[in-house]
């Protein structure tokens, strides 16, 4: 511990970066508390907190842009992948697109307030157009509100944290096995998170042969997509699909009857958004409502983007 606390004080600057740049691409590590401790060292003279401003800027702008290019260049496959990556990637994909489509690139002067938006938000923006000179904009205010809170908090509460600092110090190895169990702690709540939130969306899923064993059989099935409205901007929806908004009814389904085949898909993780559909159908009387297991790649995968195509395949 007082290595790593002579480090901090010998190369901060250099740490700095690298911490903030590593969290920013996207791994779980905690760069917010390194830039506390980077303000708490800059009123003892230790580091200059105008360069760890900068350079926690730069690493910002670094990661953001990265993003934000890939995001214009690869669209909605690069969120999947972040979203497989980070720490909720079950919810993190509709979370997201709900947030930006509310507030638009602005959603970037608070995007790294917001566990799972930090690392969408950018590459979102890239996907849905955004030019560079507009995201440029947020996103350097968004790191410099974000880079600036961390280090102003370290400087006015220094005392407290040279404190704990000290004390860590003193505790040694027992320092590391307290921050261990902290860490193994934290694993095994989100663990078990995960694991009630999966129970909340355990529905069977419908796969590709089963659909189509279920197009050749008939009665046809009713699409219904369960993606947000940024979602269907960046991948537009099966032919002749149903829209489901927010939990609004869907009109055209209080014709049908309850027994009538109901077929949701999403564009998510694990196809929970589907799943939680699928199961609220259920709960309203429509007992053969199923989420779609891969969901719109599922489905274009197999039959194009076409209803016309997978009637036929069915036959």
């Amino acid at each position: 511990m007082a290595n790593l606390i002579l480090l901090l004080q010998e190369y901060g600057v250099l740490i700095v970066f690298g911490v903030v740049l590593v969290e920013q691409i996207g791994l779980p590590i905690p760069a917010f508390p390194i830039l506390i401790v980077a303000g708490a060292f800059a009123v003892d003279g230790g580091i200059s907190w105008p360069a760890a401003l900068a350079v926690s800027l730069l690493a910002c702008l670094i990661s953001d842009y990265f993003w934000f290019r890939a995001g214009r260049y690869f669209g909605k496959r690069i969120l999947r992948l972040l979203c497989q990556i980070s720490l909720s990637p079950d919810y993190c994909v509709s979370q997201t697109e709900d947030n930006f489509n509310r507030w638009g690139p602005k959603a970037l002067v608070v995007a790294k307030f917001i566990p799972g938006f930090n690392t969408i938000a950018p590459p979102l923006a890239g996907a849905l157009g955004t030019s560079n000179a507009t995201f440029l904009g947020f996103s350097v205010a968004g790191a410099l509100l974000w880079s600036g809170s961390g280090i102003a908090l370290g400087a006015a509460f220094h005392t407290q944290i040279d404190q704990v600092l000290d004390i860590l110090n003193t505790m040694g190895s027992t320092a590391l096995m307290v921050l261990g169990a902290l860490l193994l702690l934290f694993i095994v709540y989100k663990y078990v998170e995960r694991r009630r939130f999966r129970q909340t969306v355990d529905i069977e899923r419908l796969s590709i042969e089963e659909l189509k064993r279920l197009l050749a059989q008939g009665p046809q099935p009713v699409l219904v997509d369960a993606r947000s409205v940024t979602a269907q901007m960046l991948d537009p929806a099966v032919p002749g699909a149903l829209a489901y908004s927010g939990g609004e009814p869907i009109p055209e389904l209080a014709a049908l009857d309850k027994d009538h085949p109901i077929i949701v898909y999403c564009s998510c993780p694990n196809d929970v958004t589907a799943a939680q559909v699928a199961k609220h159908l259920v709960s309203h009387g429509f007992h053969r409502a199923r989420p779609l297991h891969g969901g719109l790649e599922a489905w274009k995968a197999e039959f194009g983007n076409s209803t016309t195509q997978a009637q036929a395949a069915a036959h």
